[in-house]
């Protein structure tokens, strides 16, 4: 094939009524086949009639030419094979003809019609074909021969095409049923793609959001009880020098618990990564870095930060681990029974605080609790940011199937805004109510009278089974 005509395929063949070559081929085909036969049967009709054979085959050829239209007028094709029936001629004509017919979406009754009278006329043509010949009148034959001749001539010039018609045109509708189901899968699984990926995308964003959540409240909590400590400490370095030596400890156990943390976030980001083995494979490799402008060919940042995490987690620190693993064979992240813990941190970095819990103590689900200790967590953290100095009340309210917490502080004396000049992204806020939204509970923020400030969250849940620790229903 050339390059036009392969362009041309590629683009759909279309010549009148016809989508495709081959087509054009097989019609052309069948009309000079129709043309002989009408043309041949016209020579015995003429001679049998008395018509001059130069009128007649020259009709017959023409009446077999229209074979070639019989794709776009089959009703056509079928009556004119049907009127030159009775000259013989139209044979081929007539079966393809039927067959086209069938395989349309022709009304039934006008497919039976049609065949009726095709197959009725050829029994008729037959039966006095047979019964004017000479010869088989000399021989003895019994009565029924030539009716039963006769309508077996018909059944065999009506039945086979209309039968196999029928059958190619419910393949050709089967065949179209499947072509368009399989575009409608495929519209779907396009769709399905689509959405897979606004999903995605989505999820990515999810995951940004909660790790930035995540590093907010495991450092900032830390680092700013570490900066009052520090400004502490340079308060009282020379005064006391006992009490300024506590304040460096405290200090340096909070780093270590920051690094800590900040490890265990680090370590959940890189799971699933091959571990690069030491030389003598009983660790981690270090990782160097490339050099490159501004850097010293050390480790990079992330890396060194883990190592220097590691170093300190398992020699020098004195505060109690539970970060690493489940505490207790339960639990992967903070919990309630921790605040006692936090606000004691808070009052070591010299705030009054003050906590009550009401209720009778439950069980909740992991993200439950965690949420509610961030909480907790993060409003303290402002308050050491944006209220110095000023008193605070935590509150912790187990409900029937919800848990509220409440962290309220004073104005600070003497401080107008209270502020300590601690550095303040605007996402403490955001973060607490996201976390608390996402579990379907309420929280509220804002100033109070006499220029305090108040956090209030109320996040449903069930509780935990007392053997799987999983939310159970009801």
């Amino acid at each position: 094939m050339s390059a036009s005509g392969a362009a041309l395929e590629g683009r759909g063949y279309a010549l009148l009524w016809w989508t495709r070559r081959r087509g054009v081929a097989l019609d052309a085909v069948l009309a000079l086949l129709s043309a002989a036969e009408c043309g041949a049967m016209g020579v015995g009709f003429a001679n049998r009639a008395g018509l001059p054979v130069g009128l007649v085959v020259p009709l017959g050829v023409l009446v077999g030419l229209t074979m070639i239209a019989r794709r776009q007028w089959p009703l056509a094709v079928v009556m004119l094979a049907i009127a030159v029936l009775p000259a013989q001629m139209g044979g081929l004509l007539a079966l393809v003809g039927l067959y086209t017919l069938c395989t349309t979406d022709a009304p039934r009754r006008v497919i039976a019609a049609l065949a009726g009278m095709e197959g009725v006329g050829t029994v008729i043509v037959t039966y006095l074909v047979l019964d004017s010949d000479a010869g088989l009148r000399e021989q003895p034959m019994p009565v029924w021969f030539t009716p039963l001749v006769s309508v077996l001539f018909g059944v065999a010039t009506v039945v086979p095409p209309v039968l196999l018609g029928k059958y190619v045109r419910a393949r050709r509708r089967l065949v179209e049923s499947l072509r368009d189901r399989a575009d409608g899968l495929e519209r779907e699984l396009a769709l399905l793609a689509d959405h897979a990926e606004e999903r995605a995308h989505w999820a990515r964003g999810e995951e940004r959001r909660r790790i930035a959540r995540e590093m907010h409240d495991v450092v900032a909590h830390r680092v700013s009880l570490m900066v009052v400590h520090a400004a502490a400490l340079q308060a009282v370095a020379r005064k006391d020098p006992e009490k300024a030596s506590r304040n460096a400890a405290l200090i340096g156990d909070m780093g270590r618990q920051a690094l800590t943390e900040l490890r265990t976030m680090l370590g959940v980001l890189r799971a699933g990564e091959p571990r690069a083995e030491g030389p003598d494979g009983a660790g981690p490799a270090r990782v160097e870095a490339p050099p490159g402008p501004g850097s010293s060919g050390t480790a990079d940042a992330p890396t060194r930060l883990v190592e220097i995490a590691a170093t300190a987690s398992a020699g020098r620190s004195t505060v109690p681990r539970q970060r690493d693993g489940q505490r207790d064979g339960r639990r992967d992240g903070p919990c309630l029974s921790e605040l006692a813990a936090l606000v004691d941190q808070s009052r070591a970095a010299g705030m009054a605080v003050e906590l009550s819990v009401e209720g009778e103590v439950r069980d909740y689900p992991d993200q439950v609790e965690a949420t509610a200790y961030r909480v907790v967590q993060e409003a303290l953290t402002n308050v050491h940011k944006h209220a110095a100095g000023a008193a605070a009340r935590v509150r912790l309210a187990h409900r029937d199937g919800e848990v509220a917490v409440l962290v309220q502080n004073e104005r600070p004396d003497g401080a107008p805004g209270g502020a300590t000049g601690l550095p303040s992204g605007g996402n403490g806020l955001v973060g607490m109510r996201e976390r608390v939204l996402a579990l379907g509970g309420g929280f509220v923020s804002g100033p109070v009278d006499g220029g305090g400030f108040r956090v209030s969250a109320v996040i449903p849940a069930r509780r935990r089974r007392a053997t799987g620790g999983q939310p159970a229903g009801g």
